[in-house]
């Protein structure tokens, strides 16, 4: 079974107007929010095998901030250009060139990408979460999808499950 772990990047400030988007970082409600989801991470025993960042400073921020949930030794961490608002497709031909022996990702980034991929694998699940899901991806948003694919190359919309 392959887990998919989507996070949104935690609220990002806006007080500097002279940042551009790439550097925005986070919010004080950010930094308190991204632990908080690294702590359900752990709760839930959700410890991913390889992480997948956007390299902007709200992305970087986030994982910083929830990487001490997931265990002294962390997975390994590419952070690639190409995932800074990256759309569904895009998520989705990455996540097809994960190895198959990497059984849990988690990828952290950008709206309205990760919420388009995660409605679009969500084929099944709680009828209510599903729903919720449909309606809003919140920053620091966590979805975990389970899909009965052997191998992440043949992940493809409407195969996964809406675990959490």
């Amino acid at each position: 079974m392959l887990t998919l772990i989507l996070l949104r990047h935690a609220k990002s400030s806006w007080d500097n107007p002279a940042l551009d988007d790439f550097h925005r970082p986070l919010a004080e409600r950010g930094r308190k929010a991204a632990p908080m989801m690294g702590a359900w991470l752990a709760k839930h025993d959700l410890r991913p095998n390889l992480i997948l960042c956007s390299p902007s400073a709200r992305t970087r921020e986030t994982l910083d901030l929830v990487l001490p949930s997931l265990g002294k030794t962390p997975p390994p961490i590419a952070y690639e250009d190409a995932l800074y608002l990256a759309s569904a497709t895009d998520l989705l031909a990455r996540l097809k060139r994960v190895p198959a022996r990497t059984h849990t990702v988690m990828m952290l980034g950008h709206n309205p990408g990760y919420h388009d991929l995660a409605v679009s694998l969500a084929a099944t699940g709680a009828k209510d979460d599903r729903a919720a899901l449909a309606a809003k991806y919140p920053t620091a948003g966590l979805a975990v999808i389970t899909s009965d694919a052997t191998s992440w190359a043949k992940l493809d919309p409407a195969t996964g499950h809406l675990a959490h």
